[in-house]
């Protein structure tokens, strides 16, 4: 596989140009237009309250000195320079039963409308610095995080998957050049960062150094392998695992630093094989590969009770065991007693408190 030159990179950048944010995720609220909206619908209501009050008792205000009781227009006029604290003097109210309005009446609603004026302004001032907070407070608190790259159906499998294992949202982060995908990402629970994962500085405000695992989930095999080179440059330790759609392109990636790499396309292709093979073995794979849904792999450490053991008079339904940086079979010579450093692949049935045991050693290399 050919990868894209300079040039060709640097037209890529220049269409998926974006501002590159972090987005955490947040409680569902109304969109600020409708919240300025409704503020200002209550503001409205509170000045023609207003108006109709003093109008209603128009005898007992004095229009700077005119005879005449005061029309619709200058008790609007009064309305509005009372409530907004301007208050020039020319209209007063003269009467008891006007001054004890403009006490127990007028002045509580110039309190409500001042309180819906500047809240509204406090909010959009006080926006920025309350996000802000958030995201030193959540990077502050991130470690041992998996970085998600591409949301698409790939991807959203992925997460799906190592959630139902116990993996928490709150340590997930969703890299994706496109704002509405980070935008969808963040509706699920996921943090979410908008920009070109091929990019270092996009992946570093992913926190990527402090990652233990990152999952290269992208629609094209070449930025998958451009993703996972910048990605372990900047991490050396974490945990990569990479799709392709063609499996000519597993071996770069794995020279690029891949740790695993999932060919898309062949295991489609196996999978209806299968399935045309043996329509019931088909159904059982499938399963097994939906985690948290009746039979599931699990990989778990070896107990001590379980040391010089055989893996095929073991309770559990052993598949293959990891020793060192080998996979092997459950029913291979080497494996007749298993040791307290070996961890088993075993079938099990799903249950409430099913989940995978997290491993930090590097996954077995070919």
């Amino acid at each position: 596989m050919k990868l894209p030159g300079h040039d060709a990179i640097a037209r890529q950048a220049d269409e998926h140009l974006v501002t590159h944010r972090v987005k955490l995720p947040r409680k569902i609220v109304e969109r600020p237009i409708r919240q300025v909206g409704k503020r200002l619908s209550i503001a409205l209501l509170v000045l023609c309250l207003t108006i109709v009050i003093v109008y209603i008792d128009r005898d007992g205000y004095q229009d700077g000195g005119k005879d005449a009781p005061m029309d619709l227009i200058a008790a609007a006029y009064y309305a509005t320079v009372t409530l907004s604290t301007t208050g020039y003097g020319d209209i007063t109210p003269v009467s008891d039963s006007a001054r004890l309005v403009n006490i127990f009446v007028i002045t509580p609603l110039r309190v409500v409308f001042l309180i819906i004026l500047v809240g509204t302004t406090l909010e959009v001032l006080t926006e920025r610095t309350r996000e802000e907070w958030r995201l030193n407070r959540w990077r502050s608190t991130l470690r041992d995080h998996t970085i998600v790259v591409g949301f698409g159906t790939k991807g959203r499998s992925a997460l799906r998957t190592v959630c139902a294992a116990g993996l928490k949202k709150q340590q997930v982060v969703v890299v994706d050049p496109s704002s509405k995908v980070i935008d969808a990402a963040t509706a699920d629970g996921y943090a979410g960062v908008v920009g070109d994962a091929t990019r270092s500085e996009v992946l570093e405000r992913a926190e990527v150094r402090r990652a233990r695992q990152i999952i290269v989930a992208t629609q094209r095999d070449d930025t998958a392998v451009l993703v996972t080179l910048t990605a372990r440059q900047l991490n050396r330790a974490a945990k990569i695992v990479a799709a392709v759609r063609e499996e000519e392109n597993a071996p770069l990636l794995k020279q690029s630093g891949a740790d695993a790499v999932v060919t898309s396309a062949s295991a489609a292709g196996r999978l209806l094989g299968l399935s045309v093979l043996s329509p019931a073995a088909s159904v059982v794979l499938e399963d097994l590969i939906q985690q948290g849904s009746g039979l599931d792999i699990v990989e778990r450490p070896v107990i001590r009770a379980e040391v010089g053991q055989d893996p095929r008079e073991m309770d559990d339904l052993v598949v293959s065991v990891l020793r060192g940086h080998r996979v092997l079979a459950y029913d291979d010579p080497t494996v007749r007693e298993l040791q307290l450093t070996d961890r088993l692949i075993t079938i099990v049935r799903t249950t409430p408190g099913t989940r995978v045991i997290p491993d930090t050693r590097p996954l077995p290399q070919d």
